[in-house]
This record gives C-alpha cells, sequence and structure tokens, in this order.
C-alpha cells in the first residue's frame, strides 16, 4: 500500500515545518530542514507511483505535468499569502511560521480522501499473478531500458546545480536583492504555464523528444548565462529557463512509469529521484568549485556542456518512447 506512506511523508513535513516558530539556534532549524527533507523523500517515490496509476499511457504526460503545475502554483500563492499577512501584522515571522500548519494539514487531510488505485495490478498481469502469490518484486526485475534512461539523467542531473546558482549571478549583475524574489515568482510562472502544456506533448510527440527539447533549453539557457553579462539578457535567460522545466519535470516521470512495471514503479521512482539527488549534490558541489577556481562563466559552460552530453544519449541509447 502505498498511500499510508505517502500520509507519512507528507505528515513529517507538516508537522515539523511550524517548529520553525520556536527555534532559537541555527542547529534546531538545520535538524527542522532535515526532517523535513525526509518527509520530502519518503512521499516522492510512492505518489508518483500513484499517480502513474491513475493514468493510462496516454496520459501520463498530461497528469505528471498537471501536477508539476499545480505544485509551481503552490510556490507562487504560499509567498504571495506571507507577503499579506507580513504587511498586515509586520515582524511576526513567528507567527507565520507558526501557521504553515494550516496547509500541511489540510494536504494530509486531503489524502484520506484518495482512494489507492489498483489499476496498476489489473493492467499488468503479472503483478496480479506475484500479488496473489504473495512473492515480492525486486528491482533486479526493472527492464535495462529503465537504467539506461537513468544514466542519462544521472548526466544531466551532474550539470544541473542548484537554482541559487543562477540567483547569485543575477545578483551580481546588478539585481537588487528585493527584485529577486519577484524573479523567483516569475520563474514559477513560467513553470506552472509550461508544465502541463509539456506533459501533453509528450502524450502526443513522444517523451524523448519533449526532454530532449527541455535539457536543451537548460544548455542554451547555461550557455547564455556563461556568455552574458548585461542585467537585461540574464533576466531573460532566467525566464527562459522555465521552459526547461516545464518540458522535462513530468515528462521525465511519465517516462519512468513507461519503462517500469506496474509492480515496480514505486522502486523505479525510488531510484530515479536517488539518481537526481546524487547528482545534483555532485553538480553543486563541482558548480561551485568551477566558480571559485576557475570563472562563474566556465561553471555554467560546465553545465550545458553536460546537458548537450545526456539529450546525445537520450537520443541514441534510450528505446523511442
Amino acid at each position: 500500500m502505498r498511500r499510508p506512506i505517502v500520509i507519512a511523508g507528507y505528515g513529517l513535513s507538516s508537522a515539523v515545518r511550524p517548529l520553525t516558530a520556536l527555534i532559537a539556534t541555527w542547529p534546531q532549524l538545520l535538524v527542522v530542514r532535515l526532517f523535513d527533507r525526509v518527509g520530502k523523500g519518503v512521499r516522492g517515490a510512492p505518489r508518483d507511483a500513484m499517480l502513474a496509476a491513475c493514468a493510462t499511457p496516454a496520459t501520463r504526460g498530461r497528469i505528471f505535468g498537471f501536477h508539476r503545475s499545480m505544485d509551481h502554483v503552490g510556490a507562487i500563492v504560499g509567498p504571495l499569502l506571507a507577503s499579506a499577512f507580513l504587511l498586515a501584522y509586520p515582524g511576526r515571522y513567528r507567527w507565520l511560521f507558526a501557521l504553515t500548519i494550516v496547509p500541511g494539514a489540510l494536504a494530509v487531510a486531503s489524502l484520506f480522501l484518495v482512494d489507492e488505485p489498483d489499476a496498476a495490478v489489473r493492467a499488468d498481469p503479472a503483478s496480479a499473478a506475484r500479488a496473489g502469490s504473495g512473492v515480492a518484486p525486486s528491482w533486479r526485475e526493472l527492464p535495462s531500458q529503465l537504467f539506461v534512461l537513468l544514466g542519462a539523467v544521472l548526466v544531466f542531473s551532474l550539470g544541473n546545480s542548484a537554482d541559487a546558482f543562477l540567483l547569485l549571478r543575477l545578483s551580481d549583475a546588478g539585481v537588487a536583492a528585493a527584485a529577486i524574489p519577484l524573479l523567483w515568482a516569475a520563474l514559477h510562472v513560467v513553470k506552472a504555464v509550461m508544465s502541463t502544456w509539456g506533459g501533453v506533448k509528450s502524450d502526443r510527440w513522444g517523451r524523448r523528444v519533449v526532454i530532449g527539447a527541455g535539457w536543451l533549453v537548460y544548455a542554451v539557457v547555461y550557455g547564455g548565462f556563461a556568455v552574458s553579462s548585461s542585467t537585461p539578457a540574464l533576466i531573460a535567460w532566467f525566464m527562459v529557463y522555465g521552459i526547461y522545466y516545464g518540458l522535462s519535470e513530468g515528462t521525465e516521470k511519465a517516462l519512468v512509469a513507461d519503462l517500469a512495471p506496474a509492480s515496480l514503479r514505486g522502486t523505479a521512482f525510488g531510484i530515479y529521484n536517488a539518481a537526481l539527488g546524487v547528482g545534483s549534490l555532485l553538480a553543486s558541489v563541482a558548480f561551485g568549485l568551477v566558480w571559485k577556481l576557475v570563472s562563474p562563466a566556465a561553471a555554467f559552460g560546465l553545465g550545458a556542456a553536460l546537458a548537450l552530453l545526456a539529450t546525445a544519449l537520450l537520443a541514441t541509447v534510450v528505446k523511442n518512447k
């Protein structure tokens, strides 16, 4: 059963975030953030497996894209509500953090209204037979093409450093500190608009085409950050960056669901998220070192090069989907 794990993950994050209102030292904040991220890690794979079970092969892109759109809408609405609260009650930061228990509780409560779909077992005879025999599936049964895809994803993620570096580059170029949150919100608007569209197009054009287009956009944006120095140009590249998210985020998950058997989708999404996490951690460390030891342009150029390499791998070694 996946729903209890999803509820536990959302519940853990929702329970610890309001504790920010009580912290007095940075180690306490570190512990809160740690448990918040653990909750995210726990819920991600089973939630995505449930989403895949709710979709048909012809609608997976749309469903995963819509999920990403709603996530980005939340990233827009939440800060706006927080800003409105602080305008009405200046300085009440602890009250603001305490109030995060409200959306968290609503999210967890809504999950109790969701029936876990069993379409995955019905659609996969092997899953049905295994469920009847009580034999647990093994990750070794995942198809080789999934691991080929994950290899390409890992190469891409090695160049996919934290977005904080983009914001740092904007700041260095002269963007005022007060404007950074506005640009961040604008980026999420682009993500929200493009995510459902990208998912729908992946259902029509194929997953590889849309993912590859997204990775190419990423390479172009990082190349733009490497060679551009004017503030207007960097802001424009930053907005284009949202298109990469819209094309790739949901579509990658839809392709993982396409390749993995229904009984092993939770495992497949877990490995996929692990590849992203490890790659992104290494990418951020490497990006920071190249930024400091060589130059920001070299760091962005490295990210662009790895994105191009991953796109080539996607086009040549991953079977058409």
